[in-house]
């Protein structure tokens, strides 16, 4: 990509999350530690839908999509942030770079929509429980899943082309520990004022859309619910909707605190915590959440439990 001077940036210099050495040592192995819990964690609710008849309907259908969605996520930053913290040359090709940095926003992308379709089933099967199974069919689920991420990696197309066609300066030091729109942005020579207005009222676009239809449609499952006579039936109602209200609330929350603020703005060491949170902590925390407030889940895992000791006797 041409730069100041006629200079052409084949490599970017990853800074990371610390220089000092020993900071880093640890960093390593407190992130392998997470990583191995993501693998765990996801690989297990995949392996629990799979295995169990009864988890065998739209709702763990989008849980197991989420689920390869954040091993997917997680694979595009990890094991490049995990090889840095042990590298003391930081360096990232300008392929790689783009590369990683289109594959993590789409897969971001995805994940937002796909939660707006899950909201949207919990809509149906508190709302319309009569007509969830025709309304929610198999090959309905499967076209959402499908145009989800289809949509996703569309939607990101723009945002990616518009960071790489910014002529870059001399300088290739990305503050962060992956290659980020904003942080790539930033190391722009020109004048990229409008540029960076076009990303950001983009990416609220991007973001509030999903959230606007979430929002709408739990203001709708709250009116229904509300209508049920029994005070267990309300309880049992909320409950399917708990677990994946701590998800929005978490991916929202982080997503907004890092894409919403102005590009103007200096990265900082609260940027490079907001910014782990949404790439590293809330793929350890979902299926966590989901397992530990899902009773489906719970009893899936203890059935494939008691099948395995079976086996082995």
């Amino acid at each position: 990509m041409p730069g100041n001077n006629n200079t052409v940036i084949t490599e970017f210099i990853l800074l990371g999350l610390s220089s000092e050495p020993m900071t880093q040592l640890i960093l390593f192995f407190v992130f392998l530690l997470v990583f191995i819990i993501i693998l765990i964690g996801n690989i297990s609710i995949i392996i629990l839908i799979l295995s169990d008849v009864s988890l065998h309907t739209p709702m763990y259908f989008f849980l197991g999509s989420l689920s390869i969605l954040d091993l997917c996520s997680t694979f595009s930053t990890m094991p490049r942030m995990l090889k840095d913290l042990m590298s003391v040359k930081k360096t990232i090709s300008y392929a790689e770079c783009a590369a990683q940095m289109y594959i993590f926003l789409s897969l971001g992308e995805t994940e937002c929509i796909l939660l707006a379709v899950m909201a949207y089933d919990r809509y149906v099967a508190i709302c319309y429980p009569l007509h969830y199974t025709t309304i929610m069919s198999k090959m309905v689920c499967v076209r959402l899943a499908i145009g989800t991420w289809i949509c996703g990696f569309l939607l990101s197309t723009s945002l990616v082309t518009l960071t790489l066609n910014v002529n870059r300066c001399d300088n290739n030091e990305i503050n962060d520990f992956f290659c980020e729109v904003p942080e790539v942005l930033s190391l722009g020579c020109e004048n990229i004022l409008f540029i960076e207005f076009i990303i950001f009222v983009e990416s609220v676009i991007l973001l509030m859309i999903p959230v606007t239809f979430i929002v709408i449609s739990y203001a709708k499952i709250i009116v229904c619910i509300l209508k049920i006579a029994s005070t267990a039936g309300q309880q049992k109602a909320f409950s399917t909707c708990g677990s994946h209200m701590m998800v929005v609330v978490i991916f929202y929350g982080s997503a907004m605190a890092a894409f919403m603020k102005p590009r103007s703005s200096s990265y900082t060491s609260t940027d490079k915590f907001i910014a782990i949170f949404y790439v590293i902590i809330t793929p350890m925390l979902n299926p966590l959440i989901y397992t530990l407030r899902n009773n489906d889940v719970k009893a899936a895992f203890l059935k494939l439990k008691i099948k395995n000791v079976r086996v082995q006797f």
